[in-house]
């Protein structure tokens, strides 16, 4: 049996130890991630001003309708004014504050929207250029390229801070999200497509990011170390992976590729150009056709089509017709 001294300290037991959490998500270091955190704050209050008399009213009644209170007993009772002012009222009022909150907050932290400040107290410069990372869901771990700097990096992100910076995101099979809690919210990662983050951190220190999407049997240890780095810092460790002798081209890439998990942290002091955008249009084995390329073949091949249909109906239609097709027609892409 437990003592009784020891069943009343048992809460204060679990809010010590809650203590010793880490709640990054509530205090982050980018800002982007800061207003998202004052969001989640401003809704919980605002529908803690019903909550809260809700539950006091609960023990209220409890109490005084109890059946030892004689209180007054009044059965033809159906109706009052302010009573249904307050509760529909007051409601209706939150309701609109929070639609009026998620209708500015959910333009201004589009991830798409370029960044304006740094934070709270300093705004950026039209001329300022962010730092761009091309970021590549592999299974089960992440590629980071520095198409500016030409190095590039698996499992480790590394940025300055108070810098901004465009995160251009892509998968290469199997859709996940790419999340770095203390820096701003989930974005997907999608074979095919590109999305993009804008993001600022706030300061150095080292962090985690994530794959918040099931993503198969790797999954749980698909994570990645995430720097925070003054620019001072973030230039010598640019350098450094310069001088890395390993080289990221089409052929390594397809290697990296194939489904691994845990791997180690690697870098590559060189990257083939334009590589990101033959992963994003599925075209980085050789002999491929990169679906832009197809998407504006087909495109023209339809716009022909519609012209063609416009013109008399006649002999001269079908011979056009036929030699259309065979300028226009798709080539095999793929090299025997």
């Amino acid at each position: 049996m437990i003592p009784k001294i020891v069943r009343r300290g048992l809460p204060l037991l679990l809010v010590a130890v809650l203590s010793g959490c880490n709640t990054v998500v509530m205090n982050p270091t980018g800002d982007i991630a800061k207003q998202q955190a004052d969001l989640i704050t401003i809704s919980v209050w605002l529908m803690l001003i019903i909550i809260i008399p809700v539950m006091i009213l609960t023990i209220v009644f409890a109490w005084r309708y109890r059946q030892s209170a004689n209180a007054k007993y009044e059965p033809d009772w159906d109706h009052s004014t302010k009573l249904e002012l307050i509760i529909w009222g007051a409601p209706l009022l939150i309701i609109i504050v929070l639609g009026l909150i998620t209708w500015v907050s959910t333009h201004k932290l589009d991830p798409y929207r370029p960044l304006d400040r740094i934070d709270a107290n300093r705004p950026i410069s039209a001329s300022v250029k962010p730092l761009e990372v091309q970021v590549v869901a592999l299974d089960w771990k992440w590629l980071f390229i520095y198409p500016e700097q030409g190095i590039a990096s698996v499992n480790q992100l590394v940025t300055p801070i108070d810098v901004p910076v465009r995160f251009k995101i892509t998968a290469s099979t199997v859709m996940n999200t790419f999340y770095i809690p203390t820096l701003a919210g989930m974005i997907y990662a999608m074979p095919g497509m590109e999305t993009e983050l804008n993001a600022v951190l706030n300061k150095t220190g080292n962090f985690q990011g994530l794959s918040a999407n099931f993503s198969g049997d790797g999954f749980s240890h698909m994570k990645f170390a995430y720097k925070g780095v003054t620019a001072g810092e973030f230039d010598a460790w640019v350098s450094e992976m310069k001088n890395n002798p390993g080289v990221l081209d089409r052929a390594d890439y397809l290697v990296l590729e194939k489904p691994s998990a845990k791997e180690p942290v690697r870098h590559y002091g060189q990257v083939e150009p334009a590589l990101f955008n033959r992963v994003v249009n599925r075209c980085v084995a050789e002999g491929t056709m990169c679906m832009n390329q197809q998407m504006h073949e087909d495109t023209k091949r339809n716009q022909m089509a519609a012209a063609i249909r416009q013109l008399p109906k006649d002999g001269s239609k079908s011979m056009l017709a036929e030699a259309i097709e065979m300028c226009v027609a798709p080539f095999n892409t793929v090299k025997k």
